[in-house]
């Protein structure tokens, strides 16, 4: 790999024992991938949550504090696991809370900004077209390729840190020009109405295509998303096909036309509203009974909170809701009355959390959890693997469940 005359004195050790260990991290993974250099990227975004880390990862990052590790540039962390404010009532435990205080002291020892959100391109500072990233979230890669016109891949943390550390990541995958070309064209002819449409047509679509390697093109679109729309299809896309880009003809800053992506070159595959039924339909059925409903994954921006608040009003649940919004939105919402409005049912607003990486299987055990309903179609293809039969609704059916106890 060529590297640059700063880089080598990194590699050599030169600044510090946490530079070489990033660089040399850096390396061994651009070179895995036939990377020829390395690019500067602007911001890194790692998860940084310890279910996922672990007390080995809870070592690791406090090793890096010992050998000085100091991020060079804008670095940002993605939900967290434990909200330190509300974990004893969700049955999370004293170990668990433990830990995620010991991560986020290391991580502020080095200088990350701990902003603990997975809409940071909706709070924090959106990438924009050609901008070079080490994102670490496969909702936010996905959002900031496909919407912002960003380039990232699906940075692992210990690769996000190394970003954070040197500035830089290894020039492969959606980095490069030729690899941002569509591979699969699917024309729609069903529109999506509201958030979960756009989640189930996302679904579709991923589970399509069905690699990290495919780039899918979508034409035949009447309306064009919000953000919280594109939100929503993006990270159900990244869930079921492991997509960290997508274009929509017309839409999306690549694809102003099939042709700048090579989609008229592709052979077209139709989506029917046959198609989105069937993947509707193996996610829960009217009259199920139901232990929690989950609005998170992605956490809520301050519209849904207050699309959710109109909701609530007045109403009260028989079933546990958890609420997961980022700590950008929290004391907007908290200010206007929103977060009243909502716990005021019963439910529970969590901040700078999602449902999924939160122990959700010992969280679902503590409180007998198994049956879960939620309007996000990303959570409910992840959430079997903790232990839940998980049933997909909008969001307005998923309140009206919580006040029946069941799916109405």
């Amino acid at each position: 790999m060529k590297l640059t005359d700063e880089e080598k004195a990194m590699l050599a050790g030169e600044m510090g024992a946490a530079k070489q260990w990033a660089l040399d991290h850096q390396v061994k993974v651009g070179g895995m991938f036939d990377a020829a250099d390395l690019v500067p990227v602007s911001q890194a975004h790692m998860m940084a949550d310890p279910e996922s880390l672990g007390e080995a990862g809870g070592d690791f990052l406090e090793d890096m504090v010992a050998k000085g590790a100091r991020v060079a540039i804008p670095m940002i962390t993605d939900p967290r696991g434990v909200d330190l404010n509300h974990y004893r009532p969700l049955g999370q435990s004293e170990e668990m809370a433990t830990l995620e205080r010991r991560m986020i002291a290391a991580c502020e020892k080095m200088g990350i900004l701990m902003t603990n959100t997975c809409v940071n391109y909706q709070t924090i500072m959106p990438p924009v077209l050609g901008d070079h990233v080490a994102f670490g979230d496969t909702g936010v890669v996905i959002y900031s390729n496909s919407i912002c016109g960003a380039r990232s891949n699906f940075e692992g943390g210990p690769s996000a840190l190394a970003a954070g550390l040197t500035g830089r990541t290894p020039r492969y995958g959606l980095h490069l020009d030729e690899n941002r070309r569509a591979t699969r064209r699917f024309v729609v002819r069903e529109q999506p109405k509201e958030l979960t449409d756009w989640g189930v047509l996302g679904a579709l679509v991923g589970k399509l295509a069905g690699s990290y390697w495919a780039v899918p093109v979508i034409e035949g679109l009447e309306v064009v998303p919000t953000s919280d729309e594109a939100k929503h299809m993006g990270a159900a896309m990244a869930s079921f096909g492991s997509t960290p880009l997508f274009h929509m003809v017309g839409i999306t800053p690549e694809a102003q036309t099939l042709a700048d992506v090579g989609g008229d070159k592709l052979p077209a595959e139709e989506i029917t509203k046959a198609d989105l039924d069937a993947l509707r339909a193996g996610f829960g059925g009217k009259g199920d009974k139901i232990d929690v409903v989950v609005f998170a994954a992605p956490q809520l921006s301050i519209v849904e909170m207050q699309d959710l608040a109109t909701l609530c009003a007045g109403k009260s649940f028989k079933s546990a809701v958890i609420v997961c919004t980022s700590p950008q939105v929290y004391p907007d919402a908290t200010r206007m009355g929103l977060i009243d409005t909502i716990e005021s049912t019963g439910a529970k607003v969590l901040e700078g959390t999602c449902f999924y990486n939160q122990y959700a299987r010992e969280i679902g055990e503590a409180n007998g959890w198994t049956r879960l309903l939620s309007n996000s179609a990303k959570i409910v293809n992840i959430i079997s693997g903790y232990g839940y039969t998980p049933a997909l609704a909008s969001m307005e059916k998923c309140v009206a469940s919580a006040v029946a106890g069941e799916i109405v």
